[in-house]
């Protein structure tokens, strides 16, 4: 009984541990990465030019920056343990209330490309796959070409210019309208605002990915179980939703677990072009203005958001495909 229990209860523990791990991992090369960098929040310009250096050694100590890192780091360390990120230098507000304002548009923003993405990726590549060689597997292909080497930050100058300043019919950035009322429609506003970044992500995001749904699918297409559906008479639609799509899901949610870093990673760019107060944003200012505890934050955050993703894809392949829980257990 007791060895049934230690082993239902094994694999999870793993995955948490390995969490608690890599989490640990991050937070100690993060810390002494940044701390390496020349500079600091009290010599970059962002305090008073005429404070003294007095004052700046002071505030060293406030803040605990005037002892040793290692000392630094467990202070830190012992800190996020009850969930106290710190203050930010440059707002002096708790930096767990500052990314969790701002954390919601940036989830929101990955969530809602995630799900685009995935859908059309599998939708143009099984149909390139299916019209292999023709005209419809070329356009296909040229289409995801242009997203894989289209840059972000250019994609959204573009649209930028031509649909928000040109022609005028979406805004140029933020999330919400200044002359927004009470009785107006908050989410179709934010609707609104959000059709270009989210067409820049979901646009820069369907290229690798339908060339890898498409080289899955033409494998599937070759192999000797297609060959023996075909055979036994199953057909068309039949043959994709019982053969092809179950198929594909398994290495699909695995691709889509490993691309979760890029969309995160992205939301830097995106949100500092279009102007959306999330924490891509907040995270780009902060480096710029070299403030520890919230660059920490994030970055934590962010990574077990990661981990906490990728252990999802993993259960999930757990229940679609037990071989592979077997596998990994």
């Amino acid at each position: 009984m007791y060895l049934r229990t230690f082993k239902a209860i094994k694999a999870p523990l793993k995955k948490v541990a390995y969490i608690i791990f890599m989490l640990l991992l991050i937070s100690v090369i993060s810390f002494a990465a940044i701390h390496a960098a020349p500079n600091s929040f009290f010599a970059s310009g962002e305090l008073n030019p005429n404070i003294t250096p007095e004052a700046i050694e002071q505030l060293k100590a406030i803040y605990g920056l005037d002892k040793p890192l290692f000392i630094q780091y467990l202070s830190w360390l012992k800190a996020i343990l009850s969930l106290d990120f710190g203050i930010s230098f440059a707002s002096g507000k708790e930096v767990s209330g500052e990314i969790l304002d701002r954390l919601p548009i940036t989830l929101l923003i990955n969530i809602v490309s995630l799900i685009f993405v995935f859908f059309i990726s599998i939708a143009l590549g099984v149909k390139s796959a299916l019209k292999k060689d023709k005209k419809t597997d070329v356009a296909i292909k040229q289409l995801s070409l242009v997203s894989y080497a289209m840059p972000s930050f250019y994609l959204s100058l573009l649209l930028m210019l031509f649909f928000a300043v040109k022609l005028g019919w979406f805004p140029i950035g933020g999330v919400n309208s200044a002359y927004l009322t009470e009785d107006s429609s908050k989410l179709l506003d934010t609707a609104w605002h959000l059709v270009l970044p989210l067409t820049v992500v979901i646009f820069g995001g369907i290229g690798s990915m339908t060339l890898y749904v498409r080289g899955l699918t033409i494998a599937i297409l070759k192999s000797d179980y297609f060959f023996f559906a075909k055979a036994r008479g199953i057909k068309g639609k039949n043959l994709l939703r019982y053969i092809i799509l179950p198929n594909l899901m398994p290495p699909l949610v695995t691709m889509l677990g490993l691309s979760l870093p890029g969309l995160i990673g992205g939301s830097v760019i995106l949100e500092s072009i279009f102007s959306i107060n999330g924490m891509g944003l907040l995270f780009y200012q902060s480096a710029l203005a070299r403030d520890y505890p919230v660059i920490m934050g994030i970055l934590i955050i962010s990574s077990f958001l990661t981990l906490l993703g990728n252990m999802l894809a993993d259960i999930y392949l757990g229940v679609i495909n037990p071989h592979f829980k077997h596998a990994k257990g």
